[in-house]
């Protein structure tokens, strides 16, 4: 053991993904004097404009969404007390089949080896003890969140480093119930057709697949005020709809698969620090 500092590095694709999966974990860690690194790929460009103007649409300009996002990626950032942040900014891609998929520049063009050989010049100077990120299918199938996996993992393999590696996740049990809270706050909601439903009912994993439970109970609020400083995407952020307390009692548990680890920590596990400290 050495007197350095533990680091955990998360690595997400937008602005406001790092409140959603992660901002549990980035505020406990950090309260526990842990060095927490955030890496946003892309500059939110796709997101919604100023009074909700869609992409695409009349008055919706990338570039001024970009530069709002990244002062609510700060916000967000002195809300969970994120020690670094560093921005690739690559433009976002939107979401899949949108036809910003294919501009020259956006993340999804990137090649994974530029991508990668970028994040790993950032793990070889913070050289993190945990790196998380999502799963291959970017958790739901955003392409954004897709490259950000293959990047991520590539740079591992550039690295001689050996942190332990987490992918973000859901308990199936935690999308039922989320579903059912949908339903309760948009009654007239019509019911999915069975495509729809299938693919849903395949996010996240069965409960006894996941390997770390880390309980942030006691940080929910600065979740959810992490959350909130992505006003501009306030439409798109359902659990805003919920209310402060309602949000704790639900989004307390943030969960996720260890998929390398050299400490040899028994799991199931309740910290991603199991083994370092």
């Amino acid at each position: 053991m050495t007197d350095r500092r533990l680091t955990l590095m998360a690595v997400h694709a937008h602005p406001d993904d790092e409140a959603t999966g992660t901002g549990g974990v980035l505020a406990r860690y950090a309260a526990e004097g842990i060095r927490t690194v955030l890496v946003t790929c892309t500059d939110g460009r796709c997101g919604d404009g100023p009074g909700g103007v869609k992409p695409g649409d009349p008055g919706h300009d990338p570039a001024t969404v970009a530069l709002m996002r990244r002062q609510e990626l700060e916000a967000s950032c002195d809300v969970l007390k994120v020690s670094d942040l560093e921005m690739l900014d690559y433009a976002d891609s939107g979401m899949m089949g949108w036809p910003s998929n294919d501009t020259p520049g956006s993340f999804w063009q990137t090649s994974v080896e530029e991508g990668a050989a970028r994040l790993a010049e950032l793990m070889r100077h913070y050289r993190p003890d945990v790196v998380v990120t999502y799963d291959e299918n970017g958790f739901y199938g955003h392409p954004d969140h897709i490259q950000a996996h293959r990047i991520t993992m590539a740079a591992l393999e550039m690295t001689a480093l050996t942190p332990k590696v987490y992918w973000t996740t859901m308990p199936r049990s935690a999308m039922q119930r989320f579903g059912e809270i949908i339903r309760e706050f948009h009654e007239d909601m019509p019911e999915p057709d069975p495509a729809e439903a299938a693919a849903m009912a395949e996010i996240g994993l069965p409960d006894d697949e996941i390997t770390t439970w880390v309980d942030t109970t006691a940080f929910s609020g600065q979740k959810f005020d992490a959350l909130a400083a992505h006003a501009s995407q306030g439409e798109n952020i359902f659990f805003l709809k919920m209310g402060k307390e309602r949000f704790g009692e639900l989004m307390g548990m943030e969960t996720f698969v260890r998929v390398k680890d050299a400490t040899g920590a028994a799991v199931p596990e309740n910290d991603l620090f199991a083994g370092l400290r």
